[in-house]
């Protein structure tokens, strides 16, 4: 029983998306997990989730970034200028916008951790310059159309090397590769952790958690290959999030970023150069604020003074929702993801089902508040 609780208590964000998923899945009579319908479910949460991603570091650190959504727009307009009026090409125009999502992040994490000034403050303060000059850069006007490599950042599909006709192949081959690749993964870090005598679960709920994941991996795939296969950036958020988990986890630079959202005196204390590490956490926000501004403005397939609206509230909420704690040092980029996809799912079954933008709002904010409510209430529990 003990061990079920903790597997319960785990895995509580994972059991709620699927409540959720299920939930609207019958109340919109099976449209919700429709292959087309799953498609347009990542590639309208891409750039929230690659957001979320930022934010989490951000808010492990115990800061907060409010400008993100603003410098995913001027980003926007710069790519639009650069590709469409000034004719460069898509990958220099790529990495030039990344440079400045990198100078903008550097601008805001000087203020931050050398001034000292609150990051509520600076990026407040970012949100309205930011937005202010994509106003200005954009005369007020949007901006189309991309080239059409650029649009398929956002829009294109992973080639199907073997030519299925009615299914993806490629796409069911990589969801088999993906089953190896965990069970592998999974064994090992069992053994592991029976070799230096730490508790694991039983080898039922082992065996059932092995069984229930390969499942769903194949499953999903098996749903994109009744489409198109998996889009372009998926395999741009996988890169991402297996590369995050991997930082925030297994590097020292993670275990910093944990240490001064946990305690930062003490982290000084003990060797953490805190200043420049919150200076590179904001670098770090900028650099995906930039590339969440070139997936959005791939998608839309134009650069609008109105991009980024609201991204940032969504991002944040992501990551609470995803079990990141309020009062910093706690959270976890699978967790972030998670919740971006609890919001997104929200949104799609609420606009399925015909529920307004108001209602839709209403039920958002609430959902926010119970997750905060819940890690202030968990905290005062174990302590």
């Amino acid at each position: 029983m003990g061990n079920f609780k903790n597997i319960v208590k785990e895995y509580s964000m994972v059991i709620a998306l699927v409540v959720i998923a299920g939930f609207f899945e019958i109340v919109t009579g099976g449209t919700l997990l429709k292959p087309l319908n799953v498609t347009n479910l990542i590639l309208q949460n891409s750039y929230v989730l690659v957001l979320a991603v930022g934010m989490l570091l951000v808010i492990v650190a115990f800061h907060i970034d409010l400008s993100v959504g603003s410098v995913a727009a001027i980003i926007g307009s710069i790519s639009a200028i650069l590709m469409i009026k000034m004719h460069f090409s898509v990958v220099v125009s790529i990495i030039l916008s990344l440079l400045v999502g990198a100078l903008i992040g550097a601008f805001q994490g000087f203020w931050i951790a050398y001034v000292k000034i609150p990051a509520f403050i600076v990026t407040l303060a970012g949100m309205l310059i930011f937005r202010g000059l994509t106003m200005v850069s954009l005369n007020g006007t949007s901006i189309a159309p991309y080239p059409v490599a650029f649009q398929k950042i956002s829009s294109g599909f992973i080639p199907d090397i073997f030519h299925g006709k009615s299914y993806h192949i490629t796409t069911i081959l990589i969801g088999i590769i993906c089953t190896v690749i965990y069970v592998v993964f999974e064994i090992r870090k069992r053994n592991t952790q029976k070799k230096f005598n730490l508790a694991v679960s039983s080898q039922g709920i082992f065996i059932a958690k092995i069984v229930l994941i390969i499942a769903a991996i194949n499953a999903f795939t098996f749903n994109l290959a009744s489409y198109k296969g998996i889009p372009n950036v998926l395999v741009l958020m996988a890169v991402l999030i297996v590369g995050y988990t991997f930082i925030m986890t297994k590097t020292v630079l993670g275990r910093h970023i944990y240490a001064l959202g946990g305690n930062e005196k003490a982290a000084k204390l003990s060797g953490v150069k805190t200043q420049r590490l919150v200076f590179w956490v904001f670098v770090n926000m900028g650099v995906l604020a930039a590339l969440s501004g070139l997936v959005f403005a791939a998608r839309l397939n134009s650069a609008t003074p109105n991009a980024g609206q609201g991204f940032e509230l969504d991002a944040i909420a992501a990551c609470f929702i995803g079990g990141a704690s309020a009062s910093g040092g706690i959270g976890t980029v699978i967790g972030a993801i998670i919740g971006g996809l609890v919001m997104g799912i929200m949104n799609n079954g609420m606009s399925l089902i015909g529920l307004g933008i108001d209602w839709q709002q209403a039920i958002k904010g609430l959902v926010l508040l119970l997750a905060v409510a819940f890690d202030v209430y968990t905290k005062s529990k174990s302590s």
